[in-house]
């Protein structure tokens, strides 16, 4: 009886998930996680970076070769009408082999539709290894909703089905998210693309998660040390050097288009890759999330010792207390993933999920933040302060409203969360030299 019942709940968790509805959002989801006003189109480009290290063939003591580096790249658009729901097909889970089809908001190959002053400020996605370009994809979606253009990267040699030499990640995560930068205010100002107008990629933002989170914490300022520049397990041959702290190649590498970053449990800092001095040239705003028990980036020596040593920047940290790796990045685990994988000798659900906390639940407050965070440095909506300005734990927050859901004047519980769903969450703030 015990197996029949078991078979049973898993039969009804795979039938309700089925739909790998990347688009959920929760009844008691915080307010910002709702989606936008905006019909949103979605559509796939190429792009080829010329000319660059090819990282997997670089031998030590050769000359180093040399390739046209492709990229695939998912943009999500405002777009015209009042038309939601489509589907995306093919896409690969963990294991590289399984393509499943995941449903959402946008329509493909919608219309885009025009801002009515100037363009859509620009988000880039950066996913971890390996991963791909629709890890994060309720984040795009809903970011979409609110007025931003978003593109989400499949990082060539980092993804599910194209994972190779972890030393090509090391190196072209930033160069990767500062190209596709630069590309979008090229497509932007190219008469013949579908984003003509589109864009203001001079006011952009850049969310990574994991390796992502590496790449955006060196797009944002932060040089590597000498230490990680010759780790033999690393890049190969000293082709990490051109990311190195106080090097004329790194000096050179931040975008000032790139106005804010968000990084996801940003791995590295356990790793050595960062020390106080390279983590000083961090000077854009940062929102960084972690999970409280991370085994992968770490939490105390890891992604909070990065959030600590920005001292120049203006920074948060939002916590998920008992959270693994996996805390609000990844979309919710799609129901093929819950089968036991013959390639991996798993079921590849675990690299989505995590053992404590609701994958909609976190995905739903990363969206309030996002929107809070991004609108406040993007669009310059002085009105986000104050989903940002909170007592530092959730749970030391008083509710203390009226009948008339006015607020008395002792209520100090985190805006835009009811009572009683914010827990388990805390939020540090430090300003620059803080």
């Amino acid at each position: 009886m015990l197996v029949a019942l078991a078979a049973a709940c898993v039969l009804g968790t795979g039938a309700m998930a089925q739909d790998n509805r990347i688009d959920q959002v929760r009844p008691d989801a915080p307010e910002l996680a709702l989606p936008g006003d905006d019909a949103i189109g979605v559509r796939t480009i190429d792009l080829v970076h010329a000319d660059q290290i090819d990282i997997v063939n670089v031998e030590a003591g050769k000359d180093h070769p040399r390739y046209d580096r492709p990229l695939t790249v998912e943009v999500w658009y405002p777009a015209e009408g009042d038309a939601v729901g489509g589907t995306y097909e093919g896409v690969f889970l963990r294991d590289g082999v399984t393509q499943v089809s995941l449903k959402g908001r946008a329509v493909r190959d919608a219309a885009p539709k025009k801002a009515e002053a100037g363009a859509w400020p620009l988000v880039v996605i950066s996913h971890g290894y390996p991963g791909n370009r629709f890890l994060l994809s309720h984040l795009a979606e809903n970011l979409a909703t609110k007025g931003y253009v978003v593109a989400s990267i499949d990082h060539t040699d980092s993804t599910y089905n194209d994972q190779n030499k972890f030393g090509s990640t090391l190196v072209n995560r930033s160069l990767d998210q500062i190209f596709v930068l630069s590309e979008m205010a090229r497509l932007s100002g190219d008469a013949s693309s579908f984003l003509s107008g589109l864009v203001d990629a001079s006011n952009a933002g850049l969310v990574g998660y994991s390796m992502g989170g590496y790449g955006a914490v060196i797009t944002a300022g932060g040089g590597v040390t000498q230490a990680s520049v010759d780790y033999a397990w690393g890049a190969p041959d000293g082709t990490l050097g051109i990311h190195l702290a106080g090097s004329d190649s790194h000096a050179a590498l931040p975008d000032a288009r790139y106005k804010a970053a968000i990084a996801f449990a940003p791995w590295g800092m356990e790793r050595g890759f960062w020390d106080a001095e390279g983590l000083k040239g961090i000077e854009i705003p940062m929102f960084f999330v972690a999970g409280s028990v991370d085994d992968v980036s770490g939490y105390e020596k890891g992604v909070k010792a990065i959030y600590e040593g920005a001292v120049n920047a203006d920074r948060y940290l939002l916590t998920f207390d008992k959270a693994n790796h996996n805390a609000a990045a990844p979309m919710p685990a799609p129901a093929e993933s819950w089968t036991v994988s013959e390639k991996l000798g798993r079921a590849p659900f675990d690299h989505y999920a995590d053992p404590v906390w609701d994958t909609v639940r976190m995905n739903n407050i990363a969206q309030h933040f996002a929107t809070a965070f991004l609108g406040k440095h993007l669009k310059g909506d002085t009105a986000m302060d104050a989903y940002l300005d909170l007592v530092e734990k959730a749970e030391d927050g008083v509710w203390a409203v009226n009948e008339d859901k006015s607020l008395k004047p002792e209520h100090t519980y985190w805006k835009g969360f009811g009572d009683r769903t914010a827990k388990g969450l805390s939020l540090m703030h430090a300003t620059p030299a803080e």
